[in-house]
Formats: C-alpha cells, structure tokens, sequence
C-alpha cells in the first residue's frame, strides 16, 4: 500500500490493487483534487479512515451519444414533470448525495471533509450540480467534476427522494453535456442502474487517453 504525503505526487496508475486501490493518506485540497481527477484518480473512504485514492480497471464510461432513455422517461420529459436547474445548490446536492440509503453500504462515504473540499472545488468553477424540483422542492440531483479543457465529466453522485428524480437529473445533464462536445461521462463503477442509461465498462487506459487530449 502506498502512502501519500501531502505534497506527494500520485503513484503511476499501473500501481493499484486488483481492486483499484492506488494510494491512501494526503489531504483533500482543491489542488490534490484537481489533479486526482485530471489524472483518472477518485477519492472514496470512510468517515474516520484515511482518504482512499481509486482508478479501478475496468472503467464505467457513458459516452453521450449512446444515452438510454426509455419511453416511461420520455412521458415525463415530454410532460416537463421536474424543473431542472445547474449550481443553485451545490451544498445541499451533495448533503443529500450523502443522506441516501445505499444497498450494501453501513453509511456514507461523503463525508464533511469531502463536502468541504467539493465546496471550494465548486466555488473555482469545477464542481457542478444539478438540481431538480417539484412545487419548489428539491426531491433530486447529482454532481461532479467537470474536466471542461478535457471534455470529460466526472460523475460523483446522485440522490432522488421521489421516483425517477435523480435519473430525470441525470439525463438533462447528459444531453447538455453533448452540446458542450463532451467526448464522455465517467461513472467510474459498474452499476446496473447505470448501464441502464447506456453506460459501459471499457478498459482503464483507454478512458485514460481521453484525459491526454
């Protein structure tokens, strides 16, 4: 296991564990984030435990091009069920991202320090959220690190607390996203919901030269 100290590069990614695993310790500052996620590196622990820095192989990737959107979601965009906003509330995107039951997790890995650290990433311009409402409340959402020079998104996290919410987020994201030419989202692990939306796992070095462009 390799421990990083604070001003410490990143170890090449062909160091990490079979699971992903490249590096434990160092701070969560603007600039180490920054450099994590122009580097195809992520930040994923839990509270109390030191910061845990990822680059799994295989990739979760969604390239715009290839979005699923199924016809009980075109009814609701067609029907214009949520209003669908960017950066009003990036704080309260990310504390609720954090609240939300996951199967199979004890408790949140968005911890304060991360919440923080994403803060002031949003405030440099960074950082994005979407947020999405019904009657004035905010029922879902997500955020992410937007390499715009790179034109890639770095999907984090979403919430819903009505059905279909998040995922309504999601997709209003993704078609912006192509009109902005980005090249591809990354959702970083497999998940079932998200090869629903199109997503795939392609190997790690072929998302990472998207991030040498």
């Amino acid at each position: 296991m390799i421990i990083l100290r604070d001003q410490e590069p990143f170890p090449p990614i062909h160091k990490t564990d079979e699971g992903g695993l490249l590096a434990m310790g160092g701070s969560l500052t603007q600039q180490r984030l920054w450099e994590a996620y122009n580097s195809g590196i992520f930040p994923w622990y839990e509270e109390e435990g030191p910061v845990l820095w990822w680059s799994p192989d295989p990739r979760m990737v969604l390239f715009p091009q290839d979005l699923k959107v199924s016809k009980s979601m075109k009814q609701l965009f067609k029907k214009q069920a949520f209003k669908v906003t960017y950066n009003q509330n990036f704080e309260d995107v990310m504390r609720n991202c954090a609240q939300m039951y996951r199967e199979g997790q004890d408790g949140t890995w968005i911890t304060n320090e991360m919440v923080l650290a994403y803060i002031k990433l949003h405030q440099s311009g960074h950082a994005v959220s979407v947020e999405v409402w019904q009657e004035n409340n905010l029922v879902g959402g997500l955020y992410g690190v937007y390499l715009k020079e790179k034109q890639v998104f770095c999907g984090e996290s979403m919430f819903a607390k009505v059905s279909n919410a998040s995922k309504y987020g999601f997709i209003s994201l993704v078609r912006e996203l192509a009109k902005e030419q980005v090249k591809l989202i990354d959702c970083q692990v497999y998940t079932a919901h998200l090869e629903s939306l199109g997503a795939k796992e392609i190997d790690r070095e072929v998302f990472l030269s998207y991030l040498k462009t």
